[in-house]
């Protein structure tokens, strides 16, 4: 991957995140084409911002940036959820591929619950010092 000089580039739930991505677009290609505009472009969408925000908090100044970053991180992963529990009920997507995106969102919503609380940890030890 080019730009390893990034921060985020070295993070787990970054690199699992676009894992996550490469998923949600195969699983769009199967979509019914009158979903387009609809769930197709929101489930694209949500799943960029997810390692987009990643990637961007990383770059900032402040752990409270970054922090901010990652909640909007943790709100496109439950958007996902969501559109593929809707996918689920209009009976769009099957089992097998709707249960392999969500075992990935768990994954990638636990390492992020967890970059999120060593971020919070660092923010506390930092106004204490203030």
């Amino acid at each position: 991957m080019s730009g390893s000089n990034r921060p985020h580039k070295n993070l787990e739930v970054w690199k699992e995140s676009i894992l996550l991505v490469k998923m949600i677009y195969k699983l769009c290609h199967n979509l019914p084409v009158d979903e387009k505009f609809g769930l197709i472009s929101q489930l694209k969408r949500a799943s960029v911002s997810v390692s987009a925000n990643i990637a961007e908090g990383a770059a900032r100044q402040t752990n409270k940036e970054f922090y901010q970053f990652l909640s909007i991180s943790s709100g496109s992963l439950s958007e996902i959820d969501t559109l593929i529990e809707i996918s689920l009920s209009l009976e769009i997507v099957d089992l097998e591929n709707s249960n392999k995106i969500f075992e990935q969102l768990n994954k990638v919503t636990a390492l992020l619950n967890e970059l999120k609380r060593k971020v919070l940890v660092d923010i506390s030890k930092n106004e204490e010092i203030s």
